[in-house]
């Protein structure tokens, strides 16, 4: 299993990675067969007297899958008991999962693909940051809904950005306000998104407790 360390405002000293390696490696034992790699990410706040918080995310590449969790406190070696603690419920919920898909059927929900919004921006001034803060990069192999659905789970983000297998365009499936789950689709020049028969799609995927509690 490959372990990388990242640090943001803050030397990776020799007491931290012993640190870190020590409690991830202990979170993710259990899971060392369906683990590939271990990105672990730890920033604090550029005026600690302003933010004193100092976090610690764990991102888990398994099988194709990512399993991210993030935690913060005011203390850096607080933050990594908190992220390995939680980074371990998140792999045992994505293996009980797994083994529940090959035994039971999944009862199932429609999501919804939204229509496309024109105007964005109403009478509010468009404002860009100042500098990008942070830039990430992954891979994007085509996938379900459903598994898209699952990946937004487990990442836990309100959204989540995907490859659509059907029809190999970039899709955006995320969290609604009253419960239940969207999907963005990119409308081509005729006015219709690219689904089937040039209709919007709509797919019924796996329901999970968090689609009932909205927000």
């Amino acid at each position: 299993m490959k372990l990388v360390i990242h640090g943001k405002n803050i030397e990776i000293t020799d007491a931290i990675r012993e640190y870190v390696h020590q409690k991830i490696e202990k979170a993710v034992n259990h899971f060392q067969n369906i683990t590939n790699e271990v990105d672990v990410h730890l920033s604090v706040a550029r005026n600690p007297r302003i933010n004193p918080r100092q976090a610690a995310e764990v991102t888990i590449f398994a099988n194709g899958s990512v399993i991210r969790a993030e935690e913060s406190s005011e203390n850096l070696y607080a933050s990594i008991d908190l992220v390995a603690d939680k980074i371990a419920r998140q792999l045992r919920k994505y293996k009980e999962r797994r083994q529940d898909q090959k035994t039971h059927a999944q009862p199932t929900e429609e999501v919804v693909a939204e229509s496309v919004v024109t105007d964005l921006i109403g009478d509010r001034t468009p404002e860009l940051p100042n500098e990008v803060v942070r830039t990430k990069y992954f891979s994007m192999p085509p996938m379900t809904l459903a598994e898209a659905l699952e990946q937004l789970q487990l990442v836990g983000h309100d959204f989540y950005m995907f490859r659509n297998s059907e029809t190999g365009e970039i899709n955006v499936i995320y969290e609604r306000n009253h419960g239940g789950y969207g999907v963005i689709q990119p409308r081509n020049g005729n006015g219709h998104t690219n689904g089937k028969n040039g209709k919007s799609a709509h797919a019924n995927v796996a329901m999970s407790e968090k689609s009932h509690s909205g927000k």
